[in-house]
């Protein structure tokens, strides 16, 4: 059976009511649990939360599932703190041990200290940018993904821990040109793809 940890880190703050990301995260809470085959636990940022916990949660799960949406190029700063938070508090305690360097050679090694290994993550991305805006020439993205690009430092961050990544995928224009069923439905087949195919 595998375990999934899902983590919606959609925020409720200024205009923003976080519905769209706490709608794909019941989704992926719902697409798991009607299958036998796996167990889930989640959290979402917005409720209270016990680091220690979080980080067992970490240390249980077989797959870790972030949900977030992008706010000026960034994650929301409650996810933010979040993983400031839990990750300090898995220190030597779950999620890594170390930056991975000795003192005999400090130069080589960075980032393989993480003690999630044998994990995988997976993220979903919520924007205001179409797709475009990372696609077409002279747009504002300059041809870079989203991986690539605002999302470089949140996998290197999976990396240190020693998580794998899964396929990302990423839902955009969600502000001026939503359409939930739509994005829904491509959803339910990236998780079919990824989960039980």
């Amino acid at each position: 059976m595998k375990k999934i940890f899902i983590i919606n880190g959609g925020q409720k703050f200024g205009h923003s009511g976080g519905k769209f990301n706490q709608t794909i995260a019941n989704t992926t809470a719902d697409f798991f649990l009607n299958n036998k085959n796996f167990e889930v636990k989640s959290t979402d940022v917005n409720d209270e939360y016990d680091p220690a916990q979080e980080v067992e949660k970490f240390v249980w799960a077989d797959v870790v599932i972030y949900h977030t949406p992008i706010w000026w190029f960034q994650l929301p700063h409650a996810f933010k703190k979040y993983i400031d938070v839990v990750f300090t508090e898995g220190h030597a305690n779950g999620i890594y041990k170390s930056d991975g360097r000795s003192s005999k050679n400090p130069a080589i090694n960075y980032g393989t200290g993480g003690m999630l290994h044998g994990r995988k993550y997976m993220v979903t991305s919520s924007w205001n940018a179409p797709k475009e805006a990372f696609t077409l020439p002279g747009e504002f993205f300059g041809e870079t993904s989203v991986d690539d690009g605002v999302l470089f430092g949140f996998h290197r961050m999976n990396a240190f821990t020693g998580m794998k990544p899964l396929e990302s995928l990423h839902f955009h224009d969600v502000m001026k040109g939503a359409n939930v069923d739509s994005d829904l439905e491509m959803y339910r087949n990236h998780l079919t793809q990824l989960f039980l195919n």
